[in-house]
């Protein structure tokens, strides 16, 4: 695949990171309630779907495809909000892909996949929420929306999809990432019943599925919000980098990176053989095959469980349909390619690079809640930032798991979640040996501020490149804020040879 950094794809090849294994792990079922019923979650305690062993055999990459339509009727995990007893949550960060969609391509010579992109109760799937949803989204108007998003649609609702277009799947997707966050922190007393306009930053790209599956996420995470607190913010860039954008160096990674995918592509005898396959069937040039991305068609076939595209015979092909041999042979070059990319190292270093804005932010909006958490410490008006919603896209979330440390995680589904906790410890007293001298107090010690990383609902704290398990310590449950600050601010530059986000951008690249 082509990354760009407009949000469109010119190929699709970089679709899963590593290998789904399908495991029987053992597994506590618990029902993951909303004030609009019950929303099936299993909580399984094995991460091998996040960070599998790595097989002697090689993946089905048909089965890969699967956990990448994240169909709503499968179960959810929900590590969300877990924590030792009597710990504080302070703030979340939450950064979402937008859910499930219509292709952006179209295959030559076949008919459009037959999706209905209106909501409706009465069609799958379905969800408890749906119909106030839509209705809630009509009062939308009340809503504060930076340009150019008030001109956008807040529902998906063409008969017939357009290109891109969010689908009924999409939408209840996010309702039920919000509903799994909800039932998360609704014990926490993260926001109070009263949250003020500064407590609950949104922001998205400028793209219609961005932001619907986030005012979906929304929904089901506060059912009762009040439209005139809530400001939608744009982001224009899908990197999320505001007004931190500039930064050649990056742009540089990514074009050596497009070359390394172009030579890996160009040197699988199956695929060019399977392309030229396809296009004799289909009557047109192999090379415009490439250029329409099949694969982004066939993956909505597969996800929404329509048939293969065929043509009849003559019109300058053989006819017949397309194969699921010949989707496998295109999903196995994505997964040879995820191993090549992680191999090369070069698109770590424009992950850093791309997501050191979103990552900084989100750092310095941490840093803020922890000090203003302090006892004594008079808040800021209004309170601080607890609650952030980035609704992105997969040339998004992508670097950011890479830029993370988490190499080996799945490369995003439709509707993935990455989520920052930060909690505080409670306070410590700490008692002294000796006896205590007259009027001497005990020393009380204001708890320490900690993070915690989820990816799909599974932890991965400890995955990260700034809390690996050897610098855990034995007495820390969680990992500490500093090892995160200290990892953006410094040590992620270690890989560039560089000290500073300026100085990586900027410097002579070699």
């Amino acid at each position: 695949m082509l990354l760009s950094q407009t949000g469109h794809l010119s190929f699709l090849f970089f679709i899963v990171s590593v290998n789904l294994i399908p495991t029987t792990p053992m597994q506590d079922e618990r029902p993951v309630h909303a004030a609009d019923g019950p929303v099936r979650a299993l909580q399984v305690k094995s991460r091998k779907r996040v960070f599998p062993v790595r097989p002697t055999m090689e993946p089905d990459p048909v089965l890969e495809a699967y956990s990448y339509c994240n169909t709503p009727n499968r179960t959810e995990q929900a590590w969300e909000g877990h924590s030792p007893a009597d710990y504080k949550l302070l703030s979340v960060h939450v950064m979402i892909r937008h859910g499930d969609r219509y292709p952006l391509y179209s295959i030559p010579k076949t008919k459009r996949p037959s999706i209905d992109c209106t909501l409706s109760a009465s069609r799958e799937p379905p969800h408890p929420l749906l119909n106030r949803f839509v209705n809630h989204m009509s009062q939308g108007t009340r809503g504060h929306w930076e340009s150019p998003l008030g001109s956008i649609s807040r529902l998906p609702n063409h008969s017939a999809c357009e290109m891109g277009e969010l689908t009924q799947t999409g939408v209840v997707q996010q309702l039920i990432n919000g509903q799994i966050l909800h039932h998360a922190y609704k014990h926490h007393g993260l926001l109070p019943s009263d949250w003020s306009p500064r407590q609950v930053w949104m922001e998205t790209t400028g793209k219609s599925r961005t932001l619907q599956s986030g005012m979906a996420f929304l929904y089901g995470f506060l059912p009762d919000f009040n439209w005139t607190k809530l400001t939608v913010r744009h982001q224009w860039s899908t990197l999320f980098c505001g007004a931190a954008c500039e930064c050649p160096a990056r742009n540089r990674y990514l074009e050596e990176e497009q070359r390394r995918q172009y030579r890996l592509r160009v040197a699988d005898a199956n695929l060019e053989k399977t392309y030229v396959d396809m296009a004799r069937t289909l009557g047109v040039p192999t090379r415009q095959l490439r250029a329409a991305n099949p694969m982004d068609s066939l993956l909505c076939h597969l996800c929404h469980g329509l048939s293969f595209p065929c043509v009849p015979s003559g019109a300058g092909g053989s006819g017949g349909c397309l194969t699921v041999a010949q989707f496998a042979v295109i999903r196995q070059q994505q997964l040879d390619n995820e191993v090549d990319r992680r191999r090369v190292g070069v698109y770590r270093k424009y992950a850093i690079l791309a997501m050191y804005p979103y990552l900084n932010r989100t750092a310095n909006k941490m840093e803020r809640v922890a000090k203003a958490s302090k006892a004594g410490l008079r808040p800021a008006a209004g309170g601080e930032e607890v609650f952030t919603l980035s609704s992105g896209h997969d040339v998004t979330m992508a670097p950011l798991l890479s830029a993370l440390g988490l190499e080996e995680a799945k490369f995003p589904r439709f509707a993935a979640r990455i989520v920052f906790e930060m909690w505080r410890s409670p306070p410590t007293t700490k008692v002294p040996v000796k006896k205590r001298g007259k009027g001497e107090r005990a020393n009380l010690k204001d708890g320490e501020v900690f993070i915690r990383v989820l990816y799909n609902g599974e932890d991965v704290t400890f995955h990260t490149a700034f809390c690996h398990p050897a610098a855990r310590h034995v007495s820390q449950p969680l990992c500490p804020l500093r090892n995160f600050l200290t990892f953006i601010r410094k040590d992620m530059f270690s890989i560039l040879n560089a000290t500073s986000y300026k100085d990586a951008c900027f410097k002579h690249f070699e």
